[in-house]
């Protein structure tokens, strides 16, 4: 099987690095990005979506490009390898990523088009405090009076909660109807927004609804479970995705440190010690890779079942990866590797908030092993 990308791939990947990667080519230019809020470069977010890069995963009735999953996971990996603050994942791939999955055809055209166009940010509130990556909601409750909505509720971490320009809202449906899909505009009353900045330099926020107006996406009253759970998967990977970028970067930089950096009148990589350590990192870095390819091809061809599959097993191998390249490259790097102006411990705290994003390797083993059963046994002796 041909994993190699096409010409078009190459050009794609060419483009999406040669925009972040100058953008952020230099360390201290991401640094004063994140400073400030809303914590990213919004002329970048412009300047890609006058590249098409905001609407690769949408239909071209949405206002979209009709990309398909390695599209996307081209992006997100180039986007790690800077740390790109641009929410490309929580925005387009997550949130924008539900509207085109449920919402009317009139919905999809305006939502779709407005973040395409890079006119508008979306955010989708769902995590909520004292739960763990839920599928459901729990903690907002959506009332229907007449034709009308209200959500009554929090949701924290909200990721871009506070600069979104609508929130996609996940909510419980009266009499026991399951979850629902809403929108709510951020200048809706009885919403308040409190945001806040993330240890990796993100932006998150605490949004409480109280009898705050609401529309339905999609078909009102509908559970959307299932059309949840699905598009957080593909997220999964997606995420997995930008973990590789990043990682990559990682043991690129932690391989030339030791190369120039000199102790004892010798470099560092002349101790066949810290040369063993080095290889180990490649290993847990290939080993990601393979998984991570493996399931964005699933994503592209599978079923929900098989998809939902391939993204716990991803997100596994990957959090256990990027535990390992993280903290071997500030090891490797020694002192410097711990000070905060150097730029390797934000990579290993941006491959931890992704780890915890949508499930970390805990939570996905769990996964894995309440479904053990399901699978045939094979005798080893035969």
């Amino acid at each position: 099987m041909d994993f190699t990308y096409d010409d078009e791939q190459d050009a794609l990947r060419d483009a999406v690095r040669g925009l972040v990667g100058k953008t952020y080519a230099d360390f201290e230019t991401r640094r004063r990005t994140v400073a400030e809020d809303p914590g990213f470069d919004e002329k970048l977010w412009a300047r890609l979506a006058e590249m098409g890069i905001l609407g690769l995963p949408f239909a071209e009735a949405d206002g979209g490009v009709g990309a398909g999953p390695v599209e996307i996971s081209i992006v997100a990996q180039e986007f790690g390898r800077v740390l790109a603050p641009e929410p490309f994942l929580t925005s387009v791939v997550l949130a924008g990523g539900l509207v085109a999955a449920v919402g009317s055809d009139e919905q999809r055209a305006e939502v779709l088009g407005a973040l395409a166009a890079g006119e508008s940010v979306l955010a989708f509130a769902h995590a909520e405090p004292g739960a763990r990556w839920a599928d459901t909601a729990s903690a907002v409750t959506a009332q229907k009076d007449g034709d009308d909505w209200t959500l009554t509720g929090i949701k924290e971490p909200v990721p871009h909660g506070a600069r979104a320009d609508l929130l996609v809202v996940s909510a419980v449906l009266p009499e026991g109807g399951g979850t629902g899909l809403f929108l709510v505009s951020p200048d809706a009353s009885g919403l308040t927004r409190a945001g806040y900045a993330t240890h990796d330099g993100g932006r998150a926020a605490r949004v409480a609804f109280d009898g705050t107006p609401a529309t339905a996406l999609g078909e009102a009253g509908r559970d959307l479970e299932s059309s949840i759970a699905t598009v957080q998967d593909i997220a999964r990977v997606m995420a997995c995705n930008e973990a590789i970028g990043a990682m990559e970067y990682s043991l690129d930089a932690t391989t030339s440190y030791l190369k120039s950096r000199k102790q004892f009148g010798v470099t560092l990589n002349t101790f066949q010690a810290l040369t063993f350590r080095a290889a180990d990192m490649y290993v847990s870095l290939e080993l990601a890779k393979s998984i991570v390819t493996w399931a964005t091809m699933v994503v592209a061809a599978g079923t929900p079942e098989e998809v939902a599959a391939g993204a716990a097993r991803a997100a596994l191998q990957v959090s256990r990866s990027g535990r390992h390249v993280g903290q071997e490259a500030i090891q490797l790097h020694g002192g410097i590797g711990m000070t905060a102006e150097y730029s390797i411990g934000s990579y290993t705290s941006h491959l931890t908030a992704l780890d915890h994003l949508l499930g970390d390797g805990n939570h996905h083993l769990k996964v894995l092993a309440a479904t053990v059963a399901d699978y045939d046994e094979v005798d080893p002796l035969s």
